[in-house]
C-alpha cells in the first residue's frame, strides 16, 4: 500500500482559483496549513499564469499536505506572452503534468488515489474536461451564435485569446476528446468504488444560473458531463472557476464550489474563504466530536 493509500485520520480539503499573482492571494498560499500530518488537499485549478507562480504555489503545498490533487484551470493553460515559457494547447498541458509530477502533486493523467479517510475508501479522481459552448441562451443552436451573441453583449472570456486549442481545431474539438478519454478511465474504476469528481468547471449547469453576466456560462463547462456525478457514483462534486464559494444538492450529490477568487472579491466576504473547505463527509472529526 502507498503511503497516499494507507488508512488516514486526517481531512480532505479542497480549494481553487488560488492565482497567486496577486500578492494578497500569494501571502493566503504562504500561510496555508493542514490541520493534520494526514490531510489531503484537492486545488481545483486557477493556481496561477505564469509557470514559475504555479511550480512555486504547488510546491508550497506538496511540502505540507500529505497529497495535493491537481485539476487544470483555464488560467493555467493561458500561454501569456510574458510567459519564459510559450508551450501552448496541448504542449502546455503536458508541460503542466511533467511539472507536477515532478513535485508529486497528483493530474488528470496519474492513478486515482483512494482517500480510505473518514468517509472513505473514495477514489479523488482529478478532471481536464474544458467547455464546448453549450451552456448556451434558451434557443440558441450553435455555439457560433452563442459566441456571437456574447461578443455583442461586452462578454468575451480572455480564453478567446490566450488558450490555444492546438493541435486541435478548438477548444470545443478538445474538450470532446477530453470527454472521450476521460469516461473510460472513469468507466474501467470498480462499479462499488464511490468518487470525489474535482473539476475545475462545474459539471452540472446550475451553478451559471447565478452570474451576472449569463453569456459567461459558455466559459464555464460542458452539457456532457450532466449525468457523470451519478453515473460515476460521485459522493461529492469540487469545482471552482466562478468566484462564488456554495454548496448546492443535485439528486442527492453536494456541489462545492470552493474558489479563493481575487482578492476584490473576497474581501467583501463575511467569511473571505482563507482556508482551504473541509468537505464534511470525508473530514476527521473535530475535538469533542464536531465537525472542522
Amino acid at each position: 500500500m502507498s503511503p497516499g493509500d494507507r488508512p488516514s485520520a486526517g481531512s480532505l480539503l479542497a480549494v481553487s482559483d488560488l492565482h497567486v499573482r496577486y500578492e494578497e492571494n500569494r501571502a493566503v498560499v504562504e500561510a496555508l496549513r493542514p490541520t493534520s500530518d494526514e490531510d489531503w488537499l484537492i486545488v481545483a485549478g486557477d493556481v496561477g499564469e505564469h509557470m514559475a507562480d504555479i511550480e512555486w504555489a504547488l510546491s508550497t503545498l506538496a511540502r505540507r499536505f500529505r497529497k495535493v490533487v491537481w485539476a487544470p484551470g483555464n488560467h493555467e493553460l493561458w500561454t501569456p506572452p510574458d510567459d519564459p515559457v510559450q508551450a501552448r494547447g496541448a504542449a502546455r498541458y503536458e508541460a503542466l503534468v511533467h511539472l507536477c509530477r515532478s513535485l508529486d502533486v497528483t493530474t488528470p493523467e496519474d492513478p486515482y488515489p483512494v482517500w480510505r479517510g473518514t468517509g472513505g475508501p473514495v477514489a479523488v479522481v482529478p478532471l481536464f474536461l474544458l467547455y464546448d459552448y453549450s451552456f448556451r441562451r434558451p434557443g440558441v443552436r450553435t455555439a457560433e451564435e452563442a459566441l456571437r451573441l456574447a461578443e455583442e453583449a461586452g462578454v468575451v472570456a480572455t480564453d478567446e485569446i490566450l488558450l490555444h486549442p492546438d493541435p486541435y481545431a478548438s477548444v470545443a474539438d478538445w474538450c470532446r476528446a477530453r470527454l472521450a478519454r476521460t469516461a473510460e478511465r472513469l468507466d474501467a474504476l470498480p462499479a462499488d468504488l464511490p468518487t470525489v469528481l474535482v473539476n475545475h468547471f462545474p459539471l452540472v449547469r446550475e451553478p451559471t444560473d447565478v452570474l451576472r453576466f449569463p453569456d459567461f456560462a459558455l466559459w464555464c463547462g460542458t452539457e456532457a458531463t450532466e449525468e457523470w456525478p451519478v453515473r460515476y457514483r460521485a459522493a461529492a462534486v469540487v469545482y471552482g472557476h466562478l468566484h462564488i464559494p456554495r454548496l448546492i444538492r443535485r439528486e442527492g450529490v453536494p456541489h462545492y464550489e470552493v474558489s479563493l477568487g481575487y482578492p476584490r472579491e473576497w474581501r467583501r466576504r463575511a467569511d473571505p474563504g482563507h482556508a482551504p473547505r473541509p468537505l464534511p463527509a470525508f473530514s476527521a472529526p473535530a475535538p469533542g466530536g464536531g465537525r472542522p
